[in-house]
C-alpha cells in the first residue's frame, strides 16, 4: 500500500489549505499538489512545490537575448527554438520539488543525476517500513545476450516462481533480523539496548523502499527524463520517469511538447551517420561494411532510419 490512512488524511489537510499569491501559478499543477501518483507496488511520486511556467522560460530568454528574440512571434515558437538549439539557462528558471517513494536500488540509479537537491529518509534515525519491491511476473527476465545492462526474454513457469520466492523470502528474513537487532527487549522480555539503527540497516536488501524530497530545475529534469523515460531505460526507474513526464506536461506544456519532439522523439546523428543518409538519398546502397560504422553503431543507426 503506497500510502497509509494517516498519510492520506495529511494530504487531504494539505490540499484543503490555500494561499493567495502574486506569483505565476499553473491550474493543472495546483490540482496535482500533494496528491500521490502510485508507481510500482508500494511507491509513489507527488508534487510538493513548483516555481515558474512556460512564460518564465520566455521571460528569461528575452532578458538574455534582448532584441534577438524579436523575430520569434510567440512563446511556443521561442521555446521550440531554445529546445531545438540546446539552450539551457532559460529552462533553469523553472523548478520542481517532488516527494518520491522508491526502492533503494532505483534510488542508487536516480542519484547518479547529481544536478538536484536531495534529502532522503534517514535509516540512522528512523526505522524503515517492511515494504519491498517484488516484480510482477511479467517483469522478470533473463540477462540480455546483446546488452550487458539490459534484459532478455521473460522468465516463465517454475523458474519465475523460484525467483519470486527467493526475492520474497530473502527480503522478509532480512527484515526479521533487522527488527531483532534493533529490538529493545531480549528473548526473556527484559529491556535492553538494541544495535544502533545505522548499523542494523546494513543487512537490509536493495529492494526495500526509501523516500526522499528531490528538487530540480527544468533543464536538468528534462535531461533526467530524456535518459530515464527512454524505452531502453530499466523498467523500474522508467515508470517513475513516465509519471513525472505527465506532471511536466501539465506544468509547462509548450516546453514538454518541444522536449517530446526534439529529445524523446528525436535522434542525434553523428557526421558519419548523416553522410550515410545523404548517400542513401542519392540511391547508393549503404551497408555496415561500407558505412564506416561499428556493428553497434550500425545497429543503432538502423533502428532510427528503418
Amino acid at each position: 500500500m503506497p500510502l497509509s490512512p494517516e498519510q492520506l488524511a495529511e494530504i487531504d489537510a494539505q490540499r484543503e489549505t490555500t494561499f493567495s499569491t502574486r506569483r505565476a501559478t499553473v491550474p493543472a499543477m495546483e490540482e496535482r499538489l500533494y496528491q500521490a501518483t502510485p508507481v510500482l507496488d508500494h511507491g509513489f511520486v507527488r508534487v510538493i512545490d513548483y516555481m515558474g511556467d512556460d512564460s518564465a522560460i520566455c521571460q528569461a530568454a528575452r532578458v538574455s537575448y534582448g532584441k534577438g528574440t524579436k523575430s520569434v512571434s510567440n512563446d511556443e515558437g521561442l521555446i521550440r527554438y531554445l529546445m531545438r538549439h540546446w539552450h539551457s539557462t532559460p529552462f533553469e528558471m523553472c523548478e520542481l520539488k517532488l516527494h518520491v517513494k522508491l526502492p533503494v536500488f532505483v534510488a542508487r540509479q536516480w542519484i547518479r543525476h547529481r544536478t538536484a537537491n536531495v534529502n532522503e529518509y534517514s535509516a540512522r534515525y528512523s526505522i524503515l517500513d517492511r515494504e519491498f519491491y517484488i516484480p510482477a511476473p511479467d517483469h522478470l527476465a533473463a540477462q540480455s545476450e546483446v546488452n550487458n545492462q539490459g534484459r532478455g526474454a521473460a522468465l516463465e513457469g517454475e523458474e519465475a516462481d523460484r525467483v519470486l520466492r527467493f526475492l520474497r523470502d530473502d527480503a522478509m528474513r532480512a527484515y526479521d533480523h533487522y527488527e531483532e537487532m534493533i529490538s529493545t527487549t531480549n528473548s526473556e522480555g527484559e529491556a535492553q539496548q538494541g544495535l544502533a539503527r545505522e548499523l542494523a540497516r546494513m543487512n537490509l536488501p536493495a529492494n526495500i523502499y526509501t523516500q526522499w524530497y528531490w528538487k530540480v530545475d527544468l533543464h536538468n529534469l528534462l535531461h533526467f527524463l530524456r535518459l530515464r523515460a527512454d524505452a531502453h531505460a530499466q523498467y523500474e526507474i522508467r515508470v517513475y520517469a513516465d509519471a513525472i513526464c505527465e506532471m511536466v506536461r501539465d506544468w509547462v506544456p509548450f516546453a514538454y511538447q518541444a522536449f517530446e519532439d526534439y529529445r524523446l522523439g528525436g535522434a542525434t546523428l553523428s557526421a558519419t551517420a548523416l553522410d550515410c543518409i545523404k548517400r542513401m538519398l542519392n540511391g547508393e546502397k549503404v551497408t555496415q561494411e561500407n558505412s564506416g560504422m561499428s556493428k553497434g553503431e550500425w545497429r543503432e543507426f538502423q533502428s532510427i532510419v528503418k
